[in-house]
């Protein structure tokens, strides 16, 4: 599951009086529109679901969790050392390409520069570049042609924000992996592609 569109807070502090005793809290934060999923928070046979954005459950010596609503401004000051050490969501990003090359089509030109805006805003990503072709030609052309398309995107990313070689991996899968399933020989511009994962 996306960890920005669920993300569950949970810290152990020490419970008044007793130092022994931990007390977990898990704070279910919201989607990016304002809405939440579900969480299930089990202390021995007891549980409590948090539905709803801030609701929160914190363990006791009691034996079961005690629900309460945490608002934004609670959530930052508590835990704002935890949320600003996260790494960013993963993030995805599908270019297409002209037919027979490793040429972008022009809408994928606009895809390139919201890719290394978000490259630019990562310090350490871990890339992974899949070059995909549809089933016009030769199994051999045709892995050719993806792997030659995903080391174009390598080589932009390199080039543009000097990414370590190291931290991208690249594979070219030819048309085994057809996002519109044709029958051979056929151009189908969706399946002359490259996607590249971000995490």
């Amino acid at each position: 599951m996306n960890a920005r569109l669920l993300l569950i807070l949970a810290v152990a502090v020490l419970a008044a009086g007793c130092a022994s005793a931990p007390v977990d809290t898990v704070v279910l934060l919201p989607h990016a529109d304002g809405t939440a999923g579900a969480v299930v928070v089990k202390q021995g046979k007891q549980q409590v679901v948090l539905d709803a954005a801030y609701a929160s459950a914190r363990t006791t010596r009691e034996g079961a969790p005690k629900t309460g609503r945490e608002t934004e401004a609670t959530v930052k000051k508590e835990f704002g050392a935890a949320l600003a050490a996260q790494s960013p969501a993963p993030v995805s990003f599908t270019v297409y390409f002209l037919i027979g090359g490793n040429e972008f089509t022009e809408e994928s030109k606009t895809i390139v520069s919201s890719l290394l805006a978000e490259m630019a805003r990562r310090p350490s990503p871990e890339i992974a570049v899949i070059g995909h072709t549809d089933t016009l030609g030769s199994d051999q052309i045709n892995d050719k042609i993806s792997l030659e398309r995903a080391e174009r995107v390598r080589d932009i990313l390199i080039k543009e924000l000097n990414i370590p070689p190291e931290r991208i991996s690249v594979a070219g899968r030819g048309e085994r992996e057809l996002k519109v399933q044709t029958a051979d020989e056929v151009a189908q511009p969706q399946n002359r592609r490259v996607e590249i994962s971000v995490r």
